[in-house]
């Protein structure tokens, strides 16, 4: 098969997962860790392996790229049966919504995905600064970090799929916040879609979404792991509060590593991109006042 055959290459990929998390399965059923979560991030490590192991075998660490988004709903589904005197309608609800948001991003990532052939330009540019040492860096920084980051977004699902508290108020705020977030990254992403199909490109994009704050969809992101953990309070299980370690974790990724790495690249091959980062905010869609 040629790298290049998107088809083909997505095929290879779904086969790679589908081994992934039957691994995962096997290694969940052997630990017996006390809490729950323990064991899914055992299992969730050992996917991830798998995941890196034919990252390596390939040459191409994007392979990891969809991981993101495939494993949550797995982790909702375990937890969803391991908690059958749970909150039905809560548990069933919050899982359609990473369903939801699991489906639009993977399928966002295979749009734009070309095949085997790609890889993403944040690899090649640590694969070219570390040289030999590349995959031990590949499998700590580019598959194991995110993994972590993942299932530290996924730790109020252990409090939220164990609740017998009766759907509530916050479950409603924390709905219409999960939903909006799926939509704002959803419609960013059209609207980039849309822009590079342009036949004339302008140096940077700053349109709808893109002209309120630079970067839309990684605000989506972070607010989307917020409304999930806003679950917690409406389970009125205050214990809770500690897995706030998830979104606030989001927000380090991607203010200090996701985003300083795309506008280093951006500073250099957009020009008038120093203006764009002067009037509008990183994340938050709100006006730059100037100082006079």
């Amino acid at each position: 098969m040629k790298k290049s055959n998107k088809t083909g290459s997505l095929i290879v990929v779904a086969m790679i997962y589908l081994l992934a998390v039957y691994i995962g399965w096997l290694v969940l059923q052997q630990t017996s860790f006390q809490h729950s979560m323990i064991n899914i991030f055992v299992a969730d490590v050992a996917a991830t392996l798998i995941v890196f192991l034919f990252s390596f075998l390939l040459k191409n660490s994007s392979v990891y790229d969809p991981y993101w988004s495939v494993i949550p709903p797995f982790i909702a589904v375990f937890l969803i049966f391991n908690n059958p005197h749970g909150n039905f309608l809560r548990q069933y609800i919050m899982f359609g919504l990473i369903l939801f948001w699991a489906m639009r991003l993977t399928a966002n990532w295979a749009r734009g995905w070309t095949g085997l052939n790609h890889e993403d330009w944040r690899y090649k540019k640590i694969a070219a600064d570390t040289g030999k040492f590349y995959w031990p860096v590949s499998f700590i920084g580019i598959h194991l970090m995110p993994t972590l980051f993942v299932f530290l977004g996924c730790l109020p699902l252990w409090f939220t799929m164990s609740s017998h508290e009766p759907f509530n108020f916050i479950d409603i705020i924390a709905i219409l916040i999960t939903l909006i977030a799926v939509f704002v990254e959803w419609i960013a992403d059209e609207q980039l879609r849309k822009y590079k199909k342009q036949k004339k490109l302008e140096p940077y994009m700053r349109s709808g979404l893109w002209s309120l704050m630079r970067h839309p969809n990684y605000f989506g992101e972070i607010l989307f792991w917020t409304g999930l953990y806003l679950f917690v309070f409406a389970t009125k299980n205050y214990n809770g509060w500690w897995t706030a370690v998830g979104f606030v974790s989001m927000i380090i990724l991607f203010k200090f590593i996701s985003i300083p790495l795309m506008e280093k690249r951006n500073m250099t091959n957009r020009p008038g991109y120093e203006n764009y980062i002067r009037e509008v905010n990183a994340l938050l869609p709100l006006k730059k006042f100037k100082v006079r």
